[in-house]
């Protein structure tokens, strides 16, 4: 349907948005304050640790909002928007996936709106502002530059290079700072403050340099005043849905903004909301990051699997991952177990999500649901890919049942414990990890930290999303395993350090052959696929 219909479904007037189309809008963020408290239940689907295989979190996303508007609830879902680096390289899109989609699907994989766009161009333009102040005269004697480049596709050759002011390197739009910010942010006034708190780098005599020194701010401001505005698309079946901001969350927090969130939490009376990879990445980072800015915790937690998942956490080769085995989806079990126990540990509700995919044997799934009973664990079969909203109902059901138990939230760690303290807590609590070893160099950066006072803010670690350790080949629950971290980088923007494990790249590389390679358009560029 028209975009228009589908904000007067929301009971957004004109005045409080502009059109991108006939397909897609954005919504004024300003009118957040403005519209009545409501008593909204927050849904926040997660996963197991992913696979090659794909999980799904976002078509089961999907499907359950439509499962939500079927059973006549006043649903909003709340997404991420896609990065172009996954679009082009191995992962693809973000949009869910059959007739559990988002549309127009093309347009919100590519450039959508514009958001990330404005993203990189701010955040390098503040690149060329320091260089620029260097370059004439370096007046706050800039001795060392940590603020990195960015761009929104997957280049590795970018990772170091040499501008004829120094060195530098690149980072993808989604792992940027400013691409934090604008998820975090609440406000104009907030994001001029966050984007002033910016650390930039430290002078010859050590101390640090931040983006407010540069007097830039309102120029990096002026770039991203629309994209600070939450964009209004659908799903198939008509279901509201705002996408804005995508933060990856193995290297940031993983979570679409605050804003979009809260105004979703006006609208709806269901948000559904997604994080991305794990329990222990964006699950995490959206409980322990974005919940204090959000002030609310989820109702609901819905931990998505799939047999095949479960099969190659317990190993098996992909030539066999379609192939009947029971004793192999047994094995991945603890894998799922783990994630289920994280999400305990904040003590909500939740229910797990089979995401059944063509290939699953009857046997496999019987073995499943017995397995999640006999342990008095939560299981609904999801298929809303092949069914839509109807595929996800009895999902829909079970969540609005656990939504009305009310639970008191469990904090992870306190944010004036110290560096170390909060890290191992993640890292043991959360990763299973026995033992948390700090590099020379970062035990220097926490010393220097404390000194500038930055050590009362959260943890945001990067690690691989493939394992629940550091190492992306320790697959199923890893034991008695050690979690190196190499470096830290202060996210003052954003309001948290981000603890770097060892090897985690910050700029990905395309595949042998990425998406890009097999994309079509036609001469009239009418049609266009991106797969």
């Amino acid at each position: 349907m028209n975009i228009k219909q589908i904000l007067k479904k929301m009971n957004i007037k004109p005045a409080s948005y502009f059109l991108y189309g006939n397909d897609k809008a954005k919504i004024k963020y300003n009118i957040i304050d403005k519209l009545p408290a409501k008593d909204s239940k927050l849904i926040l689907v997660t996963a197991i640790t992913p696979t090659p295989y794909g999980e799904g979190k976002t078509t089961v996303s999907i499907g359950l909002a439509d499962a939500l508007n079927l059973l006549d609830k006043n649903v909003v879902l709340a997404l991420r928007e896609p990065s172009m680096g996954p679009v082009f390289g191995l992962k693809g899109g973000a949009v869910g996936g059959g007739l559990s989609s988002l549309i127009p699907a093309n347009d919100i994989n590519l450039h959508f709106t514009g958001d990330l766009h404005a993203i990189s161009a701010a955040h390098n333009t503040l690149s060329a502002l320091i260089d620029n102040h260097i370059y004439f005269g370096n007046k706050l004697g800039i001795g060392e530059v940590v603020f990195p480049r960015t761009l929104d596709i997957n280049d590795r050759d970018l990772r170091k290079i040499e501008t004829a002011t120094r060195e530098d390197s690149f980072i993808i739009t989604a792992a940027s700072e400013i691409m934090a910010i604008m998820a975090l942010t609440t406000s104009i006034k907030d994001l001029k403050a966050r984007l002033g708190r910016i650390l930039i780098g430290y002078t010859f005599k050590n101390k640090p340099v931040y983006a407010a020194d540069l007097k830039c701010i309102d120029a990096l401001t002026i770039i991203l005043k629309d994209a600070i505005n939450p964009n209004v698309v659908q799903t198939l079946e008509g279901t509201p849905c705002l996408v804005h901001m995508g933060p990856f969350a193995n290297v940031a927090h993983g979570c679409n903004s605050v804003l979009a969130t809260k105004l979703a939490l006006k609208i709806g009376d269901y948000v559904v909301t997604e994080a991305g990879f794990g329990s222990d990445l964006g699950a995490e980072k959206f409980l322990d990051l974005k919940c204090p800015i959000l002030k609310q915790t989820p109702s609901c937690v819905v931990i998505v699997v799939t047999i095949k998942a479960l099969k190659s956490h317990a190993g098996e080769a992909s030539s066999l991952i379609n192939t009947s085995n029971v004793s192999s989806v047994q094995k991945g079990l603890d894998n799922l177990t783990k994630h289920i126990e994280n999400i305990i540990r904040y003590n909500l509700n939740y229910v797990i999500a089979l995401n059944r995919f063509s290939s699953d044997s009857p046997s496999e799934i019987d073995f499943l649901i017995k397995w999640a009973k006999d342990n008095n664990h939560n299981l609904e079969v999801s298929e809303g890919f092949v069914k839509g909203g109807e595929g996800c109902v009895s999902l829909a059901s079970k969540v609005l049942l656990l939504c009305e138990t009310k639970k008191e939230f469990n904090k992870l760690y306190n944010y004036d414990d110290s560096i170390e303290n909060k890290i191992n807590i993640i890292a043991k609590t959360i990763y299973g990890a026995s033992k948390v070893k700090f590099s020379k160099k970062a035990l220097s950066q926490i010393e220097l930290y404390n000194k500038y006072g930055y050590s009362s803010l959260p943890i945001c670690i990067a690690k691989t999303p493939l394992s629940l350790s550091g190492d992306a080949h320790l697959l199923n629950r890893p034991s008695d395993f050690e979690l190196v971290i190499s470096e830290l980088k202060p996210s003052l923007g954003a309001g948290f350090i981000v603890a770097l494990t060892k090897g985690i790249m910050t700029m990905p590389g395309l595949n042998e052959t990425p998406l890009a390679l097999s994309m079509k358009i036609s001469n009239d560029g009418k049609k266009v696929s991106l797969k």
